[in-house]
């Protein structure tokens, strides 16, 4: 948070991510470029050097990377009750609308498809893109040696993460360009503009940190233990696993899911049917595991529910909240402020990457697309409209072109 920036209460964060909650979608991606329109250009709570050294210590974590970073940012603008607002307004509104589609047996049908998803998939696209395109002029351009070097470090980790896609290839760039800047970047350009993180207002200690990051590996080991008691805690157990051990959020945690629930408490025809609305939706994917405890029948769906809309999230936000006070701890360091300079570069070029795929691909099919995308785009640049308002705009005009 930037130091001359005044406190944020926990009711303000609540407030602001609520309205995410209810207007993000896109995936995680196109989350983190909401939240950067929201808490950077908007509000001016954070800087983007600060959002982008979340976003990439998101990138080193297991779990859900768009709710880390939302739970961060609420952290550090209001501690620990403005995390949980975070998280609270950004998860429930999806969790909510994904139960209720489990206890009404699906009969809204397959919602992927319907011309207000494809507007809102096409709003994405420009949201995203606006996001790289400012992170590029803050993090990555630049005069002289050090702009260079940002720049081909940037464009290099887009084309190998296009080349070569996957959660461990974008660890093994992020590591790479934080070597790189670690080693070649000047301190003075290290952060991505100013030359030093500001280390946020509230964070732990190293100690406090170690012991978060020890309490979501311990339920690792004591979750299978209480398995074997009932159903509930196997279900819990099977969530618990699949979000503590999946990097890169999103889409990769569904085999882990499938694996472990499916034919045990659902059929794989009701596993697709929470899939085809987990896309339709908005807010982050993980509370797929919303709908999947609502979904089955071995035990009361109202606690499937809870369990499942907890138990998928606590291991990344409890290992989030344990890396922050380390991480600010190691900001201070010259040599890790050259490394965030690369490392900052690396994460601009893994969401330039992202805005071809998923981003784009799965939302453009043609010309008529395109046009609405640099619409929207227009809207957010020239315009200056609102994320939100944007959002509800093209979803209005999908819905009328069907």
């Amino acid at each position: 948070m930037s130091a001359s920036s005044p406190p944020v209460s926990a009711r303000a964060v609540f407030a602001a991510f609520l309205r995410l909650g209810l207007t993000s979608f896109g995936g995680p991606v196109a989350h983190l470029g909401f939240f950067r329109e929201e808490f950077v250009r908007r509000r001016r709570w954070l800087s983007d050097a600060e959002y982008a050294d979340v976003v990439a210590l998101a990138q080193f974590l297991p779990g859900p990377a768009s709710s880390q970073v939302g739970f961060a940012v609420g952290y550090l603008l209001a501690g620990a009750r403005g995390a949980l607002a975070a998280w609270a307004a950004f998860t429930l509104p999806s969790a909510l609308l994904l139960a209720g589609f489990a206890l009404l047996a699906g009969r809204a049908g397959d919602l992927s498809g319907a011309g207000w998803v494809t507007g809102l998939k096409l709003a994405a696209v420009a949201v995203v893109a606006q996001a790289v395109a400012g992170m590029w002029g803050t993090l990555v351009a630049g005069e002289g040696a050090a702009g260079r070097l940002r720049t081909g470090l940037a464009l290099g980790t887009a084309a190998g993460l296009l080349l070569w896609p996957g959660a461990w290839a974008q660890l093994l760039a992020l590591l790479l360009c934080a070597l790189v800047g670690w080693r070649w970047l000047p301190a003075a350009a290290g952060a991505g503009g100013d030359g030093a993180l500001r280390p946020p207002r509230r964070s732990g200690g190293g100690r406090t940190g170690l012991g978060l990051v020890g309490l979501a590996l311990a339920g690792l080991v004591v979750l299978p233990l209480l398995a074997p008691l009932s159903p509930a805690w196997a279900f819990a157990d099977h969530v618990y696993r699949a979000g503590a051990l999946v990097f890169g959020g999103g889409h990769v945690v569904l085999p882990l899911l499938e694996a472990g629930l499916v034919p045990g408490f659902l059929s794989a025809g009701q596993f697709l049917a929470g899939y085809g609305a987990a896309n339709a939706v908005p807010g982050p994917l993980f509370t797929f595991a919303s709908y999947l405890g609502a979904a089955q029948t071995v035990f009361s769906p109202l606690l499937g529910a809870v369990l499942g809309t907890v138990f998928i999230f606590v291991p990344g936000l409890l290992l989030m909240l344990g890396a922050l006070p380390l991480w600010a701890e190691l900001s201070r360091w010259p040599g890790t402020r050259r490394a965030l300079g690369g490392l900052n570069a690396g994460v601009v070029g893994l969401l330039l990457a992202a805005l071809y795929d998923p981003v784009f691909t799965a939302a453009v099919h043609g010309p008529r697309d395109l046009a609405l995308v640099l619409l929207a785009y227009a809207a957010l640049t020239v315009g200056k409209l609102p994320a939100w308002a944007v959002v509800l705009g093209a979803a209005s005009v999908g819905a009328a072109l069907g």
